[in-house]
């Protein structure tokens, strides 16, 4: 009990002091980790089994809000490809050129040194999706783009590992393909799922057993099959509910896996000040890489720097992949140690990069060079309103109500914004004005370009939270316009109206007074007692 509340007390310190200097608290989990294992603090028992549980529980929520299509996309794989071979090319002649000074071990040959940096051309999982997580991003154009990016890499480390231990998959690996089957069940049930604590123990239950179990029964990654299983979940009816409802028990989890990367490294002086030199010049050269592979395959200029930044660490997987190759006796002992290291190093400098990485994003894009926008994809060119006079965001019932209304009472021109790809495709076959894109994500804003024109703007969408966030933008913005929006609450209505916002409906009470005008009768009589 001891030693757990020294670790508990300890990460919260220094979560706490992270916050005061304003950094990311992941980097003073990290810390603490570093300062508990140079205390000779082991962690409590069950720290890594806690750590691994978090791992999981993110790469399944990953999995529940990922666009399967981003992987078939040349800006995800080819960026992927061709960063691994660019990194393990210049890593490997950065390694001899450490070795031949006698920084690092230099008997293990060139082999070694293309491992190690082929280890080194990878990017935290865990970092990065915390890092998208912290701006709302994850489900943005670039942060889809990252992620898929993370999951060619992970995939790309599996088959080097199974390799490498020389053990091929079960033949009953071929089985798993009854996930299809079963996740189709298992999406009708999450649809009956309303109870927050049955969705958290639903979600861990799923990522563990069907996810990670499986995936290890038949000799494949369990982490894998988190994964897999989210993807074969994404979309469905409630699986929004479960990522949100697993949020708390993912971000406890993971402290433990923060803490337990400081814990495990003890290096000696030449391992840290090795460790540091890999930071200092590779960790800018994987950022140069990925930016300019972004704008290579045609990612505008902030996109491609957003997730170069966001991607610009070493990974979890690096350790892995480095003890595999000191397991099979390709690599020194100490290499083990001086990854470890770096990958701690990095990810300190990777959070506190990102805690201030917009203002960074902006100076950076601002002095590249200017892009043919024929040359952009089009999933990342500018969101143009055209000559629209009323914006819907959210294409839900209200916001298609309020459309039809704009549009054939008042003759308006209405352009509507949703996130969800199958209703704004069904939309347009019906002949609506509609563009696919998140209100709720700080890139959406960077990339809509409203005209004069626009002279309303409807929130309709589902979640208070999301109206808010975009009414902050548009004032961020200068909008001037007249504002509508849908609440729920008393409480909601109140603060949209403080907030200067002309028209808000409360859908309840709306809904209230047209039941009532519905039970008077249909002439509307208000003496109609219901006796005839």
């Amino acid at each position: 009990m001891t030693s757990l509340v020294l670790v508990l007390v300890t990460a919260t310190a220094a979560g706490l002091l992270s916050r005061l200097v304003r950094v990311p608290p992941l980097a003073g989990y990290l810390l603490a980790g570093f300062c508990l294992g140079f205390a000779g603090v082991e962690g409590f028992p069950g720290l890594e089994e806690i750590a691994d549980v978090g791992v999981t529980l993110l790469l399944f929520a990953i999995g529940l809000k990922f666009n399967v299509r981003t992987l078939v996309r040349p800006q995800t794989w080819g960026t992927a490809t061709a960063h691994m071979v660019v990194l393990s090319v210049v890593g490997a002649g950065f390694v001899a050129l450490l070795a031949g000074i006698g920084l690092v071990t230099a008997r293990d040959g060139l082999t070694s040194f293309a491992l190690v940096a082929f280890a080194l051309s990878f990017s935290s999982t865990v970092l990065v999706v915390k890092i998208l997580e912290g701006r709302s991003d994850d489900g943005a154009y670039y942060g889809q783009t990252a992620i898929g990016i993370l999951v060619v890499q992970d995939l790309a480390a599996v088959v080097f590992i199974s390799a490498s231990n020389g053990e091929s998959p079960s033949p009953w690996a071929l089985a798993l393909v009854g996930l299809v089957p079963a996740a189709w069940l298992i999406r009708k049930l999450l649809a009956h799922v309303d109870a927050a604590e049955l969705l958290v123990l639903l979600g861990v239950a799923l990522a563990l057993g069907p996810g990670y179990w499986l995936f290890d029964l038949v000799g494949l990654k369990g982490d894998l099959g988190a994964l897999v299983l989210g993807l074969l979940l994404a979309g469905a009816e409630g699986s929004g509910r479960m990522g949100k409802a697993l949020l708390g028990l993912k971000e406890l989890f993971l402290v433990a896996f923060f803490l337990s990367i400081g814990i495990e490294v003890l290096p000696s002086g030449a391992d840290v000040l090795a460790a540091l030199v890999l930071v200092v010049v590779l960790v800018p050269v994987n950022v140069a890489v990925f930016v300019a592979l972004g704008r290579a395959f045609g990612l505008r200029n902030r996109t491609a720097v957003l997730s170069g930044l966001a991607l610009g660490n070493f990974s979890e997987f690096s350790i892995i992949v480095v003890d595999v190759g000191v397991g099979a006796g390709l690599l020194a002992d100490r290499w083990l140690v001086v990854v470890a290291v770096s990958v701690a190093m990095s990810m300190v400098v990777s959070a506190i990069v990102n805690g201030r990485g917009l203002r960074l994003t902006r100076w950076l894009s601002e002095r590249m060079r200017d892009q043919d926008p024929a040359r952009i994809t089009p999933e990342d060119r500018p969101v143009d309103t055209g000559d629209a006079e009323v914006l819907v965001l959210g294409m839900g019932r209200m916001g298609h109500a309020a459309y039809d209304r704009f549009r054939d009472t008042y003759g308006m021109e209405v352009m509507g914004i949703d996130n969800d790809m199958a209703v704004t495709r069904r939309l347009a076959k019906d002949g609506y004005r509609v563009l696919e894109g998140d209100a709720t994500e700080l890139e959406f804003w960077h990339r809509i370009t409203t005209a004069h024109t626009v002279h309303t703007v409807v929130l309709a969408m589902t979640q208070h939270d999301s109206n808010v966030y975009a009414l902050e933008r548009l004032r961020d913005s200068r909008y001037t316009g007249r504002l509508a929006a849908v609440v729920r609450t008393a409480d909601q209505e109140r603060h949209f109206r403080q907030a200067g916002v002309h028209a808000v409906f409360n859908l309840y009470e709306g809904a209230g007074i047209t039941l009532a005008d519905a039970a008077a009768g249909e002439d509307g009589d208000p003496s109609y007692d219901g006796r005839r």
